[in-house]
C-alpha cells in the first residue's frame, strides 16, 4: 500500500515503514506527526483518488532526525569582465519515518 500525501508544501509517494527527507518541520525530535492532506491511495490496485483529498485518510509519521542536506554551490560570472562569485548554502531538512497509512 501506497500513499501520495502533501508534507510541507511538497508531494510524497510513501509507504509504510519507509523514511524520507522533507523540508524542516517544526517539530522536536522523536515527536509524533500526522498528515491529512492525502491526495491518493492505492492498495493491492484498489485506488482512491480524493478531490483534492481524501477525507479521513492520515498519514502517520515519527521525526527520525533534523540534519542539513549536501551543499548547493550557486557561482555567478560575467564573461570578459574579471568578475567571478562563489556562493553555497545547505539546507535545514528533516528525516521522518512513516509509521502507518490509514
Amino acid at each position: 500500500m501506497y500513499a501520495i500525501v502533501e508534507i510541507a508544501g511538497h508531494q510524497y509517494k510513501v509507504q509504510k515503514d519507509q523514511r524520507i527527507y522533507v523540508n524542516r518541520l517544526d517539530a522536536e525530535e522523536g515527536s509524533e506527526l500526522s498528515f491529512d492532506k492525502v491526495m491518493l491511495t492505492d492498495n493491492d490496485g484498489k485506488v482512491e483518488v480524493g478531490a483534492p483529498v481524501i477525507e479521513g485518510m492520515k498519514v502517520n509519521a515519527k521525526i527520525v532526525q533534523h540534519l542539513k542536506a549536501d551543499k548547493v554551490l550557486v557561482f555567478k560570472k560575467k564573461r570578459r569582465k574579471g568578475y567571478q562569485k562563489m556562493n553555497g548554502h545547505r539546507q535545514y531538512i528533516s528525516q521522518i519515518e512513516i509509521t502507518g497509512i490509514g
